[in-house]
C-alpha cells in the first residue's frame, strides 16, 4: 500500500465510524456514540501521522499522543479536549468505569462532545487534505 492508500484507508474508516456515531447519538446511545467519536478522531489522527511522519503509525489509542506524534500544533483547549475524549475509550469499555460514565453521558453532556468531535474532525480533514 502506498502512503496515500494508507491515509485514504484511515479517512474512509473514520467516515464509517462518523456515521455510526451520529446514528448512535440520534437513537440515545450516548455512551457508545462518544466511544465511536473517539474512534473517528483516532483514525483521522493516524491519517495525519502517516501524512506528516511515517507509514508506521503508533498502535495506540491515546489521542493527544497521536496528535503530538503527528506534530500537529494544538492549543491548550484542543489538548484538553483530546485528553477528555481519550477517556471515553476507557470509560465505555471497562465495567469499573462504565457505570459512572453511563451516569455522566447525559444528552446534554453528549451533545457538547459530539458537536466538538464534529468540529475537530473537520479541522483534521482540512489538515489531511492540505
Amino acid at each position: 500500500m502506498t502512503k496515500d492508500d494508507i491515509i485514504q484507508h484511515w479517512v474512509d474508516s473514520s467516515e464509517v465510524d462518523f456515521k455510526a456515531m451520529e446514528s448512535l447519538f440520534a437513537n440515545g446511545h450516548y455512551v457508545w456514540s462518544l466511544f465511536t467519536g473517539h474512534l473517528v478522531l483516532e483514525k483521522l489522527l493516524k491519517a495525519c501521522y502517516v501524512k506528516y511522519i511515517d507509514n508506521k503509525f503508533p498502535h495506540i489509542h491515546h489521542l493527544l499522543k497521536l496528535a503530538e506524534g503527528a506534530n500537529l500544533e494544538l492549543s491548550e483547549e484542543q489538548k484538553n479536549f483530546l485528553l477528555e475524549v481519550t477517556a471515553f475509550n476507557i470509560d465505555a469499555r471497562y465495567s469499573d468505569h462504565k457505570s459512572r460514565f453511563y451516569k455522566k453521558a447525559t444528552r446534554e453532556f453528549s451533545t457538547y462532545y459530539v458537536k466538538t468531535i464534529k468540529e475537530f474532525r473537520q479541522w483534521l480533514i482540512k489538515k489531511i487534505n492540505s
